[in-house]
């Protein structure tokens, strides 16, 4: 199985995380399913892009960026070379490093 690392966010990891999680779930799945709250507010229908993620490592194993996010991802806040939306990324048989950016464009989080 392979793991996510999850770097240090302030509010929804402030020590970090490591996860194992399987092979084909998206990053918004696997954060969401171990306790880390990243905000969501199209419910993964790749809409919105509050679930912006930033791949430090891995980035090339994901599933390939349809046209789709990539128009949404260049709504998001501190886009960089290697974001993806965590609800179309899905995980492969590689480990992954992954930052949650410090803002997202949404104006007020949703309790999900």
């Amino acid at each position: 199985m392979p793991k996510i690392t999850v770097l240090p966010h302030a509010e929804l990891a402030p020590e970090g995380a490591e996860l194992q999680v399987p092979t084909g779930t998206s990053i918004c799945e696997a954060l969401l399913e171990n306790g880390i709250e990243i905000e969501h507010a199209c419910d993964m229908s790749c809409a919105c892009t509050t679930c912006h993620v930033i791949v430090r490592q891995g980035f090339d194993s994901l599933n390939e960026l349809q046209e789709e996010e990539e128009d949404l991802l260049d709504k998001a806040w501190g886009l960089e070379p290697q974001s993806r939306l965590g609800c179309q990324a899905i995980v492969a048989h590689t480990d992954l490093t992954v930052e949650i950016p410090k803002y997202t464009i949404n104006h007020a989080k949703e309790n999900h």
